[in-house]
């Protein structure tokens, strides 16, 4: 059995930010491509970012902040309600209700039922199995910096993809 990706005994229904970062099953390339080092969204990638640009209204709790869609994967920060980034988040820290796997969930639940949609109705490129690998990604932010530091990250994404161990033409 691998190690477990989540902090163990973090609450993460726990006002905070976290950067989250969700795989398309297998790496496949179905959410854009890269041009000129900037991301061009197919159909498939603007509903993802329709669905990104929903979480807020969906868990109130929740603000969106820095993202990108990638051909074959998404970058995002996702911020609880009640964070205090100049507070380490295992300080006391507010329970901010929704936790964040229920969040990205539903996220990914929604885009892949009209990522199918999409397949039926557009002729998208059809997915085997399902649309996102089975987990996902994620940090738990700490401060102002590291936040500064990953929203630049994500800014700098598309530029770096001839160098992303999630581009499968220079997979190992």
């Amino acid at each position: 059995m691998g190690r477990p990706i989540r902090l163990q005994g973090y609450d993460y229904s726990r006002g905070g930010a976290y950067f989250v970062t969700i795989c398309v099953q297998n790496r496949k390339c179905l959410l854009g491509d890269i041009v000129d080092d900037e991301m061009r969204l197919n159909d498939a990638g603007r509903m993802v970012e329709r669905w990104w640009a929903e979480l807020g209204n969906k868990f109130p709790s929740v603000e969106t902040d820095e993202y990108v869609v990638m051909p074959n994967h998404f970058h995002g920060i996702i911020v609880l309600v009640g964070a205090d980034l100049c507070v380490r988040p295992y300080s006391k820290g507010t329970h901010a209700g929704v936790p964040l796997p229920e969040i990205v969930q539903w996220f990914k639940t929604m885009t892949t039922n009209k990522y199918i949609r999409g397949v039926k109705q557009h002729g998208w490129i059809p997915f085997p199995v399902q649309l996102w690998q089975r987990n996902y990604y994620e940090r738990i932010i700490r401060n102002e910096e590291e936040l500064c530091r990953i929203r630049q990250y994500i800014a700098d994404n598309p530029a770096q993809w001839v160098h992303d161990r999630e581009n499968p033409r220079i997979a190992m």
